[in-house]
């Protein structure tokens, strides 16, 4: 045999087939499949499996600290914009007044909530 189903691969490695899955949904693991279309899992793939409960042992690491710096590395945009997050000096708006920096904040966040709110009912209500 060259290869175990998901649930001999979870029995071998420790890990649940439920997370076996989520770790192939992050991209971490790329199963080959069977032409019935069932995930196999080789030697490579347990190699990785064993090697990426290593790296989260050894850096205290969780499994979505890890796909999000999988997505950092592949997502040229998203790894711009969060460099310039990090880089970026706080500074007043040039037409807001010292004395009202910290109201114009405020009234910045309400805004974002209201819309972060509205958002989400207008999702609640197509999928309902």
């Amino acid at each position: 045999m060259d290869a175990l189903t998901i649930h001999e691969a979870a029995s071998t490695t420790g890990w649940s087939a439920r997370m076996l899955r989520y770790v192939e949904r992050a991209g971490l693991i790329e199963p080959r499949r069977s032409a019935a279309g069932y995930r196999l899992y080789g030697a490579a793939e347990l190699q990785q499996l064993r090697t990426l409960r290593e790296l989260l042992d050894e850096q205290k690491m969780s499994i979505t600290e890890v796909a999000f710096a999988l997505r950092l590395r592949r997502d040229v945009e998203l790894s711009a914009a969060l460099a310039g997050w990090f880089d970026a000096e706080p500074a007043r708006p040039a037409d807001v007044p010292a004395a009202d920096w910290l109201l114009w904040e405020q009234d910045k966040h309400q805004k974002l909530l209201a819309a972060a709110s509205r958002h989400a009912n207008e999702l609640m209500e197509t999928t309902t």
